[in-house]
């Protein structure tokens, strides 16, 4: 699909670069683009305002942009939510993948309920735009939280090279790193939500452990592959967004 057919709120504007890299899974992009209302003018490319949105263009597909963030949060806390209550106050870990424009990062970083939190993100670039670029503006706080550990490595292949040995697992995994099951950025992806890349991602959760994964449209089908997988609960949460389908969260638990 076209980087015009998905929707994540995109607000109009005329999309400016920032920055292009080509890296192993192929070009991801950083571009800028005036929200609706803002106030424009004169102003040089390369000069930010509050009110720009930011987007991350991969392999010329649109993956996300900071115009919301809404269904990112939801992401985060509907895994918290589903965790029993004697888990949630135990300070539960979390493994956040990828990092995408940081607003899941930085949701759980806000919540002192969260222990552990690790990232993983396979685009340098990515982790860049955070740490010294445009992208700090969101993530600056969460990124010097004690808490929070940046993983520099593809999330299918950490997934299917962990042990899954208790020192390994976490409480919840929360995936947005395609926008779905049915619509990856790259085919390597593909993988990950087979029910053998499922049956890994549930390897790496603790018994009772929550894995959600963030879909920019229902799958007809992915709740039949979480099932055949090994999970025991299975449901959806929707955002609804200006137009299209709606945002998907698809959440499963390890019962065992």
């Amino acid at each position: 699909m076209s980087e015009s057919e998905t929707t994540r709120g995109r607000a109009p504007g005329t999309p400016v670069t920032l920055d292009r890299r080509e890296g192993p899974y192929g070009e991801v992009a950083l571009r800028r683009r005036r929200a609706e209302g803002g106030s424009g003018g004169d102003r040089a490319d390369d000069v930010l305002e509050i009110d720009d949105v930011l987007e991350i263009i991969a392999n010329g597909t649109f993956l996300m942009d900071t115009s919301d963030g809404r269904s990112e949060r939801l992401l985060v806390d509907a895994a918290l939510r589903t965790l029993p209550e004697e888990r949630r106050s135990a300070r539960p870990s979390v493994l956040i993948g990828g990092l995408g424009v940081g607003f899941s990062l930085a949701h759980a970083a806000a919540d002192p309920r969260w222990g552990r939190i690790a990232v993983v993100e396979r685009e340098q670039a990515i982790i860049d735009w955070h740490r010294a670029g445009p992208l700090a503006r969101i993530s600056a706080a969460a990124l010097a939280d004690p808490r929070t550990v940046i993983l520099h490595t593809d999330l299918v292949g950490y997934v299917r090279a962990a042990p899954g040995t208790h020192a390994d697992r976490y409480d919840a995994l929360c995936l947005d790193i395609d926008n779905g099951p049915d619509w990856t950025v790259t085919e390597s992806n593909d993988g990950l939500y087979t029910e053998e890349g499922l049956a890994a991602c549930r390897r790496l959760l603790n018994p009772s452990g929550v894995l959600a994964v963030w879909s920019a449209q229902p799958s007809a089908t992915f709740a039949d592959a979480l099932r055949n997988a090994g999970f025991t609960w299975v449901a959806d949460e929707e955002v609804r967004v200006a137009r299209g389908a709606p945002d998907v969260v698809h959440l499963a638990v390890r019962t065992a």
